[in-house]
């Protein structure tokens, strides 16, 4: 049923009975050698790295350098990443998930800051087929219009929308980290106009700069590597040599900041420091990472790590690594209700200064020393020896990493060294991503940290110094465009410290004159309120406009919400005003009329003047009996 040029049925059925014999000779009750790192080669200019522990599946992975720290537009890696696996040149996306289900496999696609992965889960004796696959995978994928319209767009969409105020904080604290590159969203916000940026041309030219032998590496768990590489070669020979175009080649740079997004319903806090790169020689990170822990390893026990213990009910706290080729963060997360996350945070910073300070037990040293190399073995974090790991090295120019080493290195730490890193952490400027109820989330300095520059999203707090302009932009049609640049000019009762700046500088202007002689304080007031009069005047008349240029603080101390009102008023009324004397004008008549009434019974309207008129010959003529 499945049929494959470059593989004969026989051959296939020679394979599969080699792994069943091999099988059968081992059997499941002994123990397999296991090779706990990978061995790197490169065939016909594929980067391979492979290990194999003798079980019967296989995890085989492409790795490319197609992550979000190199896309040139937003939303590309994750548009790549859901093209995987469908139309190619040579097979249907319904006849690859058939075959994948005879075969009893798994694919799975992701991407993360720096690489694309491309999966493949099966049984050891099916390597040949999904080695094919991936290859033609990532070399004859059809970008078609109908695909990125009914499948992609909508998964994209879908994504945005599902992106929760943790991943929100870690994605702040990234950019307040690094800017751009690896401070770039790992997918793309709500807010992000991704059509402008996202088609299926986009997708296809990002693909050939992404998918090819330079740009590309194969690794497997679970295949020798004498057996991969037999099919690396003839399988491959279609992936170009080169990519169509560069990628984006700056290197990380580490600023540090402050990030503050205003978001309902959920809270999160990150706190992170420059972490361990990939390759670097820095066990005391690992061993950092693993005393804070924050995650409980034992049932119905917090564990001996520091977050554990130190964070509130209601709020959840774990630090993470996150290593990349040239740049690594180390990031203690807090999440949960609004003023438990406030106190975790605080807990958190403390115990950081605990361990500065050299408040570390022996014992917990000895624990943390264990769980780092569990989670270097087990691939449970960014230094881990897993296939993302391997595959990001050999992208990058990295040289593999030497478990042996790694372990020594980690039973080399002792207190004085965890000190020393903690310490360095501190003294250096952190980045700070608060995502929540910003009334409540501690700024970076309240949590004694060292200050910078706090940046906020479009989604500020409206109570916060950095809201839009509050000014009135909506006035009655009556209103001309005049007397609504007056009304806007002379009005800034809008919201947070505007108001309350104005506010203090009149109590703190009433309480000065209060000290002043009378004469002075009302001597003065005169010739000051003449100077107003004639600016408003010439205002009106429009002979001066360069006393409309007036700054922020000066509109503050001098207007108020009253202030407004009063002005809005004044010219609703003028306006009326204007409007019945065009009526009365247009009917030739003046405003006022009269009726008389004679015998209860109402006469002809008149126009006042001429009743007041008729009535005065009237009452001549009657001797003033009228």
């Amino acid at each position: 049923m499945i049929c494959r040029p470059a593989l004969t049925r026989g051959s296939q059925l020679a394979l599969r009975s080699q792994g069943a014999a091999k099988l059968a000779q081992r059997g499941f009750a002994s123990a397999a050698a296991t090779a706990a790192s990978y061995e790197s080669a490169d065939i016909n200019s594929v980067k391979v790295a492979s290990r194999d522990d003798g079980g019967p599946t296989t995890r085989l992975a492409i790795v490319a350098k197609a992550g979000t720290r190199y896309e040139p537009l937003p939303g590309l890696s994750v548009g790549l990443e859901e093209y995987a696996f469908k139309n190619t040149v040579k097979r249907s996306a319904l006849r690859i998930n058939r075959e994948v289900e005879l075969l009893g496999g798994q694919l799975a696609s992701y991407h993360t800051r720096e690489s694309l992965v491309l999966q493949a889960s099966f049984l050891r004796q099916d390597l040949p087929y999904f080695t094919e696959l991936l290859a033609e995978v990532i070399a004859g994928t059809k970008y078609t219009t109908h695909e990125f319209h009914e499948e992609v767009e909508s998964i994209i969409h879908a994504k945005q929308a599902q992106v929760d105020a943790a991943a929100v904080a870690l994605d702040a604290a990234h950019a307040a980290a690094f800017h751009t590159g690896l401070g770039a969203p790992l997918y793309p916000t709500p807010n992000t106009p991704i059509s402008s940026y996202l088609n299926e041309h986009s997708v296809a030219d990002f693909a050939d700069a992404a998918y090819s032998k330079a740009t590309i590496a194969v690794v497997a768990d679970g295949a020798s590597q004498a057996g991969l590489s037999k099919w690396i070669e003839p399988f491959f020979k279609d992936v170009p040599a080169t990519p169509a175009s560069a990628l984006s080649a700056l290197s990380s740079k580490y600023y540090g900041g402050e990030h503050r997004i205003a978001k309902t319903g959920s809270n999160s806090v990150v706190v992170a420091f420059p972490g361990a790169s990939l390759g670097a020689n820095q066990p005391e990170t690992a061993v950092l990472v693993g005393l804070l822990g924050g995650q409980p390893t034992i049932k119905w026990s917090p564990g001996f790590s520091l977050l554990a213990n130190a964070t509130v009910p209601g709020a959840t706290a774990y630090a993470t690594n996150y290593a990349y080729s040239d740049a690594g963060l180390l990031a203690i997360q807090i999440s949960g209700s609004a003023g438990a996350v406030r106190k975790g945070a605080e807990a958190s910073v403390k115990a950081l200064k605990s361990i500065a300070e050299g408040g570390v037990s022996q014992e917990n040293l000895v624990k943390a020393i264990a769980r780092a190399k569990f989670n270097l073995l087990s691939g449970g974090d960014g230094n881990s020896t897993g296939l993302v790991q391997a595959g990001s090295n050999l992208i990058h120019g990295i040289a593999p990493l030497k478990v042996a080493e790694a372990v020594k290195a980690l039973e080399g730490v002792n207190a004085e060294k965890l000190k020393a890193a903690a310490k360095t952490l501190l003294e250096g400027k952190a980045s700070v991503a608060a995502v929540g109820d910003l009334h409540v989330l501690p700024f970076a300095e309240e949590l004694g940290l060292k200050p910078s520059a706090v940046v906020y999203s479009r989604l500020a707090h409206p109570h916060c110094a950095y809201s839009s302009d509050p000014r009135p932009t909506h006035f009655p049609m009556s209103v001309t465009k005049r007397e609504a640049r007056e009304i806007a000019e002379r009005s800034s009762w809008g919201f947070g410290g505007w108001a309350c700046a104005s506010r203090d500088a009149k109590l703190a202007g009433g309480a000065s004159r209060l000290r002043e002689p009378f004469l002075a304080r009302n001597g003065a007031r005169i010739p000051a309120e003449r100077q107003r009069n004639q600016r408003r005047r010439k205002r009106r008349a429009g002979k001066s406009r360069t006393d409309r240029k007036l700054t922020q603080a000066s509109l503050a101390t001098r207007c108020s919400y009253n202030r407004y009102l009063a002005v809005a008023a004044r010219v609703v009324r003028r306006s009326l005003k204007e409007e019945h004397r065009l009526v009365a004008e247009r009917r030739g008549q003046q405003e006022l009329r009269f009726a008389k009434w004679t015998g209860g019974k109402q006469g002809e309207v008149k126009n006042l003047a001429e009743a007041n008129a008729e009535a005065a010959v009237e009452s001549a003529a009657t001797g003033g009996t009228a």
